[in-house]
Protein backbone atom coordinates (compact mmCIF):
# COMPACT_ATOMS: atom_id res chain seq x y z
CA UNK A 1 0.00 0.00 0.00
CA UNK A 2 1.60 3.01 -1.05
CA UNK A 3 1.27 6.14 1.42
CA UNK A 4 2.81 9.39 2.25
CA UNK A 5 5.48 7.66 4.14
CA UNK A 6 6.92 6.26 1.09
CA UNK A 7 7.67 9.55 -0.20
CA UNK A 8 10.02 12.97 -0.22
CA UNK A 9 7.37 15.68 -1.06
CA UNK A 10 10.25 18.34 -0.50
CA UNK A 11 9.13 20.93 -3.51
CA UNK A 12 5.67 19.45 -4.45
CA UNK A 13 2.39 20.62 -4.21
CA UNK A 14 0.38 18.22 -2.81
CA UNK A 15 -2.98 18.06 -3.29
CA UNK A 16 -5.28 15.95 -0.55
CA UNK A 17 -8.61 15.04 -0.67
CA UNK A 18 -9.94 15.11 2.65
CA UNK A 19 -13.00 14.78 4.44
CA UNK A 20 -13.70 18.11 6.39
CA UNK A 21 -17.74 17.04 6.37
CA UNK A 22 -17.73 18.66 9.80
CA UNK A 23 -20.84 19.93 11.93
CA UNK A 24 -21.27 23.24 11.98
CA UNK A 25 -23.13 25.60 14.91
CA UNK A 26 -25.70 28.27 14.13
CA UNK A 27 -22.56 30.51 14.24
CA UNK A 28 -20.67 28.33 12.19
CA UNK A 29 -18.14 27.14 14.90
CA UNK A 30 -17.11 23.65 14.52
CA UNK A 31 -18.51 21.46 16.71
CA UNK A 32 -16.58 18.14 16.49
CA UNK A 33 -13.18 18.31 14.57
CA UNK A 34 -12.35 14.48 14.61
CA UNK A 35 -12.43 14.61 10.76
CA UNK A 36 -10.05 17.24 10.46
CA UNK A 37 -7.74 16.17 13.38
CA UNK A 38 -7.47 12.95 11.73
CA UNK A 39 -5.94 14.44 8.68
CA UNK A 40 -3.59 16.49 10.58
CA UNK A 41 -0.54 13.63 10.56
CA UNK A 42 -0.74 13.54 6.54
CA UNK A 43 -0.48 17.38 6.06
CA UNK A 44 2.29 18.10 9.05
CA UNK A 45 4.34 15.05 6.96
CA UNK A 46 4.10 17.03 3.79
CA UNK A 47 4.95 20.13 5.23
CA UNK A 48 7.75 18.90 7.47
CA UNK A 49 9.42 17.09 3.92
CA UNK A 50 9.38 20.62 2.59
CA UNK A 51 6.17 20.95 0.30
CA UNK A 52 3.08 22.67 0.22
CA UNK A 53 -0.53 21.55 0.38
CA UNK A 54 -3.42 22.23 -1.72
CA UNK A 55 -6.59 21.04 0.58
CA UNK A 56 -9.92 19.48 -0.78
CA UNK A 57 -13.23 18.29 0.38
CA UNK A 58 -16.93 18.97 0.30
CA UNK A 59 -18.75 20.22 3.02
CA UNK A 60 -22.93 19.24 3.47
CA UNK A 61 -25.36 18.35 0.58
CA UNK A 62 -25.40 21.88 -1.51
CA UNK A 63 -27.86 21.77 -4.11
CA UNK A 64 -28.14 25.17 -6.23
CA UNK A 65 -24.15 25.93 -5.94
CA UNK A 66 -22.38 27.96 -4.11
CA UNK A 67 -24.25 28.69 -0.48
CA UNK A 68 -22.65 30.29 2.60
CA UNK A 69 -23.85 27.65 4.96
CA UNK A 70 -22.36 25.39 3.35
CA UNK A 71 -19.03 27.00 2.80
CA UNK A 72 -15.14 26.04 3.46
CA UNK A 73 -14.31 29.10 4.51
CA UNK A 74 -16.51 28.25 8.08
CA UNK A 75 -13.66 25.65 9.17
CA UNK A 76 -10.25 28.30 7.87
CA UNK A 77 -10.23 29.72 11.55
CA UNK A 78 -10.39 26.49 13.06
CA UNK A 79 -7.67 24.67 10.71
CA UNK A 80 -4.97 27.36 11.45
CA UNK A 81 -5.85 26.69 14.89
CA UNK A 82 -5.09 22.62 14.77
CA UNK A 83 -2.20 23.41 12.31
CA UNK A 84 -0.48 25.89 14.48
CA UNK A 85 -0.07 28.10 11.15
CA UNK A 86 -2.41 30.71 8.66
CA UNK A 87 -4.54 28.62 5.94
CA UNK A 88 -5.33 30.60 2.93
CA UNK A 89 -8.52 30.13 1.12
CA UNK A 90 -9.20 30.07 -2.10
CA UNK A 91 -13.06 31.12 -3.02
CA UNK A 92 -13.27 28.54 -5.80
CA UNK A 93 -11.79 25.34 -5.64
CA UNK A 94 -11.05 25.50 -9.87
CA UNK A 95 -10.74 28.45 -12.48
CA UNK A 96 -8.48 31.65 -12.00
CA UNK A 97 -9.48 32.13 -8.74
CA UNK A 98 -7.98 28.16 -7.63
CA UNK A 99 -5.25 28.31 -9.86
CA UNK A 100 -3.69 31.82 -8.83
CA UNK A 101 -3.59 30.77 -5.35
CA UNK A 102 -2.01 27.28 -5.84
CA UNK A 103 0.43 28.78 -7.83
CA UNK A 104 1.34 31.28 -5.24
CA UNK A 105 1.78 28.81 -2.48
CA UNK A 106 5.45 28.48 -1.20
CA UNK A 107 6.59 25.11 0.67
CA UNK A 108 5.54 24.83 3.83
CA UNK A 109 2.48 26.72 3.15
CA UNK A 110 -1.21 25.30 3.21
CA UNK A 111 -4.11 26.58 0.94
CA UNK A 112 -8.05 25.37 1.13
CA UNK A 113 -10.41 25.04 -1.31
CA UNK A 114 -13.64 26.04 -1.50
CA UNK A 115 -16.38 23.34 -1.63
CA UNK A 116 -16.35 20.74 -4.41
CA UNK A 117 -19.95 20.16 -4.21
CA UNK A 118 -20.23 23.93 -4.93
CA UNK A 119 -19.87 22.42 -8.90
CA UNK A 120 -22.46 19.25 -9.71
CA UNK A 121 -19.29 18.11 -11.69
CA UNK A 122 -17.75 16.71 -8.80
CA UNK A 123 -20.39 13.86 -7.95
CA UNK A 124 -21.04 13.39 -11.62
CA UNK A 125 -16.94 12.04 -11.41
CA UNK A 126 -16.79 14.73 -14.60
CA UNK A 127 -13.33 14.25 -15.86
CA UNK A 128 -12.81 18.01 -17.27
CA UNK A 129 -13.73 18.95 -13.75
CA UNK A 130 -10.99 16.71 -12.30
CA UNK A 131 -8.29 17.70 -14.88
CA UNK A 132 -9.19 21.26 -13.83
CA UNK A 133 -8.40 20.17 -9.92
CA UNK A 134 -5.18 18.22 -10.91
CA UNK A 135 -3.60 21.20 -12.84
CA UNK A 136 -3.44 22.98 -9.67
CA UNK A 137 -1.01 20.11 -7.71
CA UNK A 138 2.16 17.71 -9.02
CA UNK A 139 0.93 14.81 -6.53
CA UNK A 140 -2.01 13.68 -5.89
CA UNK A 141 -3.11 12.03 -2.27
CA UNK A 142 -6.29 10.28 -1.16
CA UNK A 143 -6.86 11.06 2.49
CA UNK A 144 -10.47 11.03 2.71
CA UNK A 145 -11.85 7.44 3.70
CA UNK A 146 -15.42 8.72 4.50
CA UNK A 147 -16.13 9.24 0.45
CA UNK A 148 -13.76 6.75 -0.79
CA UNK A 149 -17.23 4.64 -1.92
CA UNK A 150 -18.22 7.46 -4.20
CA UNK A 151 -17.04 7.43 -7.84
CA UNK A 152 -16.78 11.48 -7.78
CA UNK A 153 -14.17 13.60 -9.31
CA UNK A 154 -11.82 14.44 -6.52
CA UNK A 155 -11.94 11.04 -5.52
CA UNK A 156 -11.81 8.47 -8.41
CA UNK A 157 -11.65 10.04 -11.19
CA UNK A 158 -8.69 12.35 -10.76
CA UNK A 159 -6.01 9.98 -10.11
CA UNK A 160 -6.12 9.16 -13.90
CA UNK A 161 -3.90 12.61 -14.16
CA UNK A 162 -1.08 11.39 -11.61
CA UNK A 163 0.57 8.74 -12.93
CA UNK A 164 3.16 7.44 -10.39
CA UNK A 165 2.43 10.56 -8.11
CA UNK A 166 -0.68 9.18 -6.14
CA UNK A 167 -1.24 7.31 -3.01
CA UNK A 168 -2.72 7.24 0.56
CA UNK A 169 -2.89 9.58 3.67
CA UNK A 170 -2.75 7.94 6.60
CA UNK A 171 -6.10 8.30 6.90
CA UNK A 172 -6.84 5.82 4.26
CA UNK A 173 -4.20 3.45 4.68
CA UNK A 174 -5.59 3.50 8.72
CA UNK A 175 -8.77 2.50 7.42
CA UNK A 176 -7.52 -0.40 5.21
CA UNK A 177 -5.28 -1.71 7.59
CA UNK A 178 -8.01 -2.14 10.12
CA UNK A 179 -10.31 -3.46 7.96
CA UNK A 180 -8.25 -5.74 5.90
CA UNK A 181 -6.95 -7.01 9.42
CA UNK A 182 -10.68 -7.75 10.35
CA UNK A 183 -11.62 -9.40 7.01
CA UNK A 184 -9.30 -11.22 6.07
CA UNK A 185 -6.58 -11.65 8.76
CA UNK A 186 -9.02 -11.83 11.74
CA UNK A 187 -8.06 -13.84 15.01
CA UNK A 188 -10.67 -16.38 15.96
CA UNK A 189 -13.76 -16.24 17.59
CA UNK A 190 -14.55 -13.17 15.14
CA UNK A 191 -17.72 -11.42 16.54
CA UNK A 192 -19.54 -8.76 14.35
CA UNK A 193 -22.35 -6.71 16.12
CA UNK A 194 -24.87 -5.11 13.65
CA UNK A 195 -27.74 -2.61 14.97
CA UNK A 196 -29.18 0.39 13.76
CA UNK A 197 -33.03 0.04 12.19
CA UNK A 198 -33.51 -1.55 8.90
CA UNK A 199 -32.17 -5.40 7.60
CA UNK A 200 -32.66 -3.86 4.63
CA UNK A 201 -29.36 -1.65 4.91
CA UNK A 202 -27.50 -4.66 6.33
CA UNK A 203 -28.24 -7.09 4.13
CA UNK A 204 -25.61 -7.76 1.60
CA UNK A 205 -23.00 -7.22 4.88
CA UNK A 206 -24.69 -9.98 7.07
CA UNK A 207 -24.23 -12.16 4.06
CA UNK A 208 -20.64 -11.47 3.86
CA UNK A 209 -20.30 -11.42 7.36
CA UNK A 210 -21.70 -15.14 7.72
CA UNK A 211 -18.39 -16.03 5.53
CA UNK A 212 -16.24 -14.89 7.85
CA UNK A 213 -17.33 -14.29 11.25
CA UNK A 214 -17.96 -16.71 14.43
CA UNK A 215 -20.34 -14.87 15.97
CA UNK A 216 -23.37 -12.30 14.52
CA UNK A 217 -25.17 -9.99 17.43
CA UNK A 218 -28.51 -8.39 15.92
CA UNK A 219 -29.61 -5.34 17.72
CA UNK A 220 -31.57 -2.18 17.39
CA UNK A 221 -34.47 -1.95 15.40
CA UNK A 222 -33.63 -4.32 12.77
CA UNK A 223 -33.76 -7.39 15.28
CA UNK A 224 -37.78 -6.77 15.39
CA UNK A 225 -37.94 -8.10 11.84
CA UNK A 226 -36.11 -11.43 12.67
CA UNK A 227 -38.32 -11.73 15.79
CA UNK A 228 -41.07 -11.22 14.13
CA UNK A 229 -40.00 -13.55 11.52
CA UNK A 230 -39.92 -16.10 13.80
CA UNK A 231 -43.50 -15.95 14.67
CA UNK A 232 -42.67 -13.66 18.14
CA UNK A 233 -45.13 -10.73 18.95
CA UNK A 234 -43.26 -7.21 18.86
CA UNK A 235 -46.10 -4.96 19.57
CA UNK A 236 -45.40 -1.86 17.69
CA UNK A 237 -41.51 -2.03 17.17
CA UNK A 238 -39.95 -1.58 13.82
CA UNK A 239 -40.08 -4.17 11.82
CA UNK A 240 -39.68 -4.56 7.75
CA UNK A 241 -42.55 -6.69 7.02
CA UNK A 242 -40.82 -7.12 3.47
CA UNK A 243 -38.26 -8.50 4.83
CA UNK A 244 -39.18 -11.38 6.74
CA UNK A 245 -38.30 -13.99 4.23
CA UNK A 246 -35.26 -12.37 3.74
CA UNK A 247 -34.50 -12.19 7.76
CA UNK A 248 -35.04 -16.70 7.72
CA UNK A 249 -32.70 -16.96 5.04
CA UNK A 250 -30.34 -15.42 6.57
CA UNK A 251 -30.62 -17.20 9.38
CA UNK A 252 -30.81 -20.38 7.54
CA UNK A 253 -27.44 -19.43 5.99
CA UNK A 254 -25.51 -18.70 9.29
CA UNK A 255 -26.96 -22.13 10.22
CA UNK A 256 -25.50 -23.74 7.11
CA UNK A 257 -22.21 -22.21 7.65
CA UNK A 258 -21.91 -22.68 11.80
CA UNK A 259 -21.96 -19.50 12.55
CA UNK A 260 -23.94 -18.40 15.74
CA UNK A 261 -26.82 -15.47 15.54
CA UNK A 262 -27.69 -14.14 18.63
CA UNK A 263 -31.09 -12.44 18.59
CA UNK A 264 -31.94 -9.86 21.85
CA UNK A 265 -34.26 -12.50 24.15
CA UNK A 266 -35.57 -9.06 26.06
CA UNK A 267 -36.28 -5.62 25.42
CA UNK A 268 -37.09 -2.49 27.59
CA UNK A 269 -40.21 -1.32 26.12
CA UNK A 270 -42.64 2.04 25.71
CA UNK A 271 -45.75 3.02 25.43
CA UNK A 272 -44.50 6.10 23.07
CA UNK A 273 -41.29 7.22 21.37
CA UNK A 274 -40.25 9.44 23.95
CA UNK A 275 -37.69 9.53 26.24
CA UNK A 276 -40.59 10.33 29.47
CA UNK A 277 -42.93 7.04 28.27
CA UNK A 278 -43.94 4.52 30.38
CA UNK A 279 -41.33 1.42 29.92
CA UNK A 280 -40.65 -2.24 31.10
CA UNK A 281 -38.95 -4.68 30.07
CA UNK A 282 -40.44 -8.42 28.65
CA UNK A 283 -39.87 -10.91 26.69
CA UNK A 284 -38.59 -10.22 22.93
CA UNK A 285 -41.33 -12.22 21.85
CA UNK A 286 -43.86 -11.06 24.17
CA UNK A 287 -44.16 -7.16 23.43
CA UNK A 288 -47.81 -5.75 24.28
CA UNK A 289 -49.84 -4.51 21.55
CA UNK A 290 -49.31 -0.75 21.63
CA UNK A 291 -46.06 -0.86 22.94
CA UNK A 292 -42.35 -0.59 21.01
CA UNK A 293 -38.91 -2.10 22.09
CA UNK A 294 -36.39 0.98 22.30
CA UNK A 295 -33.33 -0.76 23.68
CA UNK A 296 -32.08 -4.27 24.92
CA UNK A 297 -33.33 -5.61 27.67
CA UNK A 298 -30.85 -7.06 30.57
CA UNK A 299 -30.80 -10.62 30.11
CA UNK A 300 -29.38 -9.59 26.26
CA UNK A 301 -27.07 -7.30 27.88
CA UNK A 302 -25.56 -10.50 29.74
CA UNK A 303 -25.68 -12.59 26.58
CA UNK A 304 -24.26 -10.13 24.47
CA UNK A 305 -21.31 -9.06 27.01
CA UNK A 306 -20.28 -12.48 27.44
CA UNK A 307 -20.27 -13.09 23.81
CA UNK A 308 -17.68 -10.05 23.40
CA UNK A 309 -15.73 -10.94 25.92
CA UNK A 310 -14.34 -14.12 24.38
CA UNK A 311 -14.15 -12.74 21.00
CA UNK A 312 -10.43 -11.84 19.51
CA UNK A 313 -11.82 -9.54 16.78
CA UNK A 314 -14.37 -7.46 17.07
CA UNK A 315 -16.35 -5.55 14.29
CA UNK A 316 -19.65 -3.10 15.71
CA UNK A 317 -21.76 -1.47 13.32
CA UNK A 318 -25.26 0.12 14.88
CA UNK A 319 -26.40 0.80 17.99
CA UNK A 320 -28.79 -1.56 20.10
CA UNK A 321 -31.54 0.69 20.70
CA UNK A 322 -32.31 4.64 20.54
CA UNK A 323 -29.12 5.29 22.54
CA UNK A 324 -29.72 9.05 22.10
CA UNK A 325 -32.74 9.11 24.98
CA UNK A 326 -31.29 8.13 28.56
CA UNK A 327 -34.19 5.90 28.89
CA UNK A 328 -32.97 3.86 26.12
CA UNK A 329 -29.26 3.98 26.14
CA UNK A 330 -28.19 1.31 28.29
CA UNK A 331 -27.92 -1.95 26.38
CA UNK A 332 -25.53 0.27 23.49
CA UNK A 333 -23.09 1.68 26.69
CA UNK A 334 -23.07 -2.28 27.87
CA UNK A 335 -22.05 -3.20 24.60
CA UNK A 336 -19.42 -0.28 23.93
CA UNK A 337 -17.43 -1.35 27.33
CA UNK A 338 -18.16 -4.88 26.94
CA UNK A 339 -16.01 -3.93 23.27
CA UNK A 340 -13.43 -1.80 25.75
CA UNK A 341 -13.21 -4.16 27.96
CA UNK A 342 -12.36 -6.99 25.55
CA UNK A 343 -9.79 -5.04 24.19
CA UNK A 344 -8.17 -4.26 27.05
CA UNK A 345 -7.59 -8.14 27.48
CA UNK A 346 -6.24 -9.15 23.47
CA UNK A 347 -9.05 -8.33 21.21
CA UNK A 348 -9.12 -5.82 18.11
CA UNK A 349 -12.03 -3.85 18.01
CA UNK A 350 -13.18 -2.00 14.97
CA UNK A 351 -16.05 0.70 15.33
CA UNK A 352 -17.44 2.03 12.05
CA UNK A 353 -20.41 4.11 11.51
CA UNK A 354 -21.64 7.06 12.42
CA UNK A 355 -24.30 5.86 15.57
CA UNK A 356 -21.71 3.11 17.06
CA UNK A 357 -18.59 6.30 16.21
CA UNK A 358 -21.07 8.52 18.42
CA UNK A 359 -21.56 5.92 20.80
CA UNK A 360 -17.94 5.48 21.63
CA UNK A 361 -17.10 9.06 21.84
CA UNK A 362 -20.12 9.54 23.89
CA UNK A 363 -19.66 7.10 26.63
CA UNK A 364 -15.52 8.59 26.20
CA UNK A 365 -14.45 5.16 25.15
CA UNK A 366 -12.39 6.11 21.93
CA UNK A 367 -8.80 5.43 23.46
CA UNK A 368 -10.30 2.04 24.33
CA UNK A 369 -10.97 0.11 21.59
CA UNK A 370 -8.77 -0.50 18.65
CA UNK A 371 -9.80 1.82 15.67
CA UNK A 372 -12.56 4.03 14.96
CA UNK A 373 -13.61 4.45 11.08
CA UNK A 374 -14.42 7.89 9.79
CA UNK A 375 -16.75 6.64 6.92
CA UNK A 376 -19.45 4.40 8.12
CA UNK A 377 -20.36 4.48 4.54
CA UNK A 378 -17.57 3.54 3.29
CA UNK A 379 -16.45 0.78 5.54
CA UNK A 380 -19.73 -1.13 4.81
CA UNK A 381 -19.49 -0.87 1.19
CA UNK A 382 -15.85 -1.87 1.38
CA UNK A 383 -17.31 -5.23 3.58
CA UNK A 384 -19.62 -5.68 1.33
CA UNK A 385 -17.76 -5.86 -2.33
CA UNK A 386 -14.01 -6.13 -1.63
CA UNK A 387 -12.94 -2.71 -2.92
CA UNK A 388 -14.26 0.62 -3.19
CA UNK A 389 -13.77 3.49 -6.24
CA UNK A 390 -11.35 5.68 -4.22
CA UNK A 391 -9.13 2.97 -3.49
CA UNK A 392 -9.12 1.51 -6.73
CA UNK A 393 -8.09 4.69 -8.23
CA UNK A 394 -4.78 4.76 -6.23
CA UNK A 395 -3.95 1.17 -6.29
CA UNK A 396 -4.53 0.32 -9.89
Amino acid sequence: MKTVDNYNFSNQKALIRVDFNVPLDADFNVTDDTRMRAALPTINKILADGGSVILMSHLGRPKDGPTDKYSLKHVVDHLSKLLNKPVAFASDCIGDVAKNAAAALKPGEVLLLENLRFHKEEEKGNADFAKQLSELGTFYVNDAFGTAHRAHASTAVIAQFFPGNKCFGFVMSGELASINKVLTSAEKPFTAIMGGAKVSDKILILEQLINKADNIIIGGGMAFTFVKAQGGKIGRSLVEDDKLETALNILEKAKAKGVNIYIPVDAVVADGFSNDANTQTVDINEIPDGWMGLDIGPETEKIFSDVIAFSKTILWNGPMGVFEMSSFEKGTKKVAMAIASATEGTAFSLIGGGDSVAAINKYELAGKVSYVSTGGGALLEYIESGSLPGVDAIEK
